[in-house]
């Protein structure tokens, strides 16, 4: 008795470990996506936006002016050219005041010599600048970094807006033609264009998934569960000599990446369930059914009904009866 109740209590505590899993795992996984991604556009589309606004900031205006700390930091980036040109001046200085001229002299004399040399005001206006740009921050996140987010959104807009007329149509497939004949990206840009067209292009409405079916794939007996892309390539259809589907089988857990195959329209199996119910079946390993798919637990199982439809058939004077 003992042995079963430790056994008991192991079950529950296993059934109860799973279930808090099950609860606590789609918030952490949806949030770790969703850190992965900014930290993606941050790092490689904002934080090079943001570098330079910057620059323009530094270059066109006149703010913000530096501090000597600005210019003190400013001092570990000089260039080799810039540090040789002070050792000269510094030089020069120690020379005509002797005894005079100490560490602090030094520093001083260091920070009117870079005051005079514009490349180096305007590093050291970047380092200020930087520095009050990540001084607006709520921990470790910076405010500011938002507007090369905003910067990109507009960007794209603008050049959304601008392609759709005419002009910006015929600019664009005059810069498509000249990026065509370069050897090299002639052979990757195409291929990229065509994945990127199918998920945020114009042609996105004319190519995608319209119905879930199911198909016997990869052999006959095997039954999985595809969406229609549309109507297949002509050589196909003509060589089988009646209507074809393209259809896409997801892969499980990962339903971005699958299968294209083409089978004849009446192989397929319509099946009442939408888009997402499908992608969800396919991320879930089949576990997640779509609830107008579940079979009940009430319902007669398939091969009991087909014995049932046998008896049935043998007692009304079926060839199997036995009947005179």
């Amino acid at each position: 008795m003992d042995g079963d109740k430790s056994v008991s209590k192991r079950s529950r505590s296993r059934q109860f470990f799973f279930r808090g899993l099950a609860i606590i795992l789609p918030t952490v996984l949806t949030v770790w996506i969703l850190l992965a991604a900014y930290q993606f556009v941050q790092g490689r589309i904002a934080a090079p936006i943001n570098t330079g606004i910057q620059s323009l900031v530094v270059r066109f205006t006149d703010w913000p002016p530096p501090t000597d700390a600005d210019f003190d930091v400013a001092a570990e980036h000089l260039t080799v050219a810039q540090r040789d040109a002070w050792n000269v001046v510094n030089e020069e200085v120690r020379r005509s005041r002797g005894a005079d001229y100490g560490p602090k002299q030094q520093v001083d004399q260091r920070r009117a010599w870079m005051k005079s040399q514009p490349e180096i005001v305007m590093l050291a206006r970047r380092e200020a600048l930087a520095e009050k740009w990540n001084a607006i921050a709520i921990g470790n996140w910076r405010i500011m970094d938002l507007i090369g987010l905003v910067v990109a959104v507009i960007l794209i807009y603008i050049i959304g807006a601008l392609l759709g007329s005419f002009i910006g149509k015929r600019l664009y497939s005059q810069g498509e033609e000249l990026v065509g004949r370069v050897p090299l990206i002639s052979k990757v840009y195409p291929s990229v264009k065509q994945v990127t067209d199918f998920f945020v292009g114009e042609e996105r409405e004319q190519v995608s998934f319209n119905r879930v079916v199911a198909v016997e794939y990869p052999r006959r007996g095997i039954w999985s569960v595809g969406l229609v892309t549309g109507d297949t390539m002509r050589g196909i259809q003509e060589r089988v000599g009646e209507q074809c589907l393209t259809v896409f089988i997801p892969s499980s857990p990962t339903p971005f990446t699958g299968y294209v195959i083409t089978v004849p329209a009446k192989d397929t199996i319509d099946l009442n369930v939408n888009i997402e119910e499908a992608l969800k079946f396919a991320v879930s390993l089949g576990v997640l059914v779509p609830p107008g798919q579940k079979i009940h637990v009430d319902e007669p199982r398939i091969d009991r009904a087909i014995a049932d439809a046998k008896s049935d058939v043998g007692a009304a004077g079926g060839p199997n009866s036995g009947a005179a």
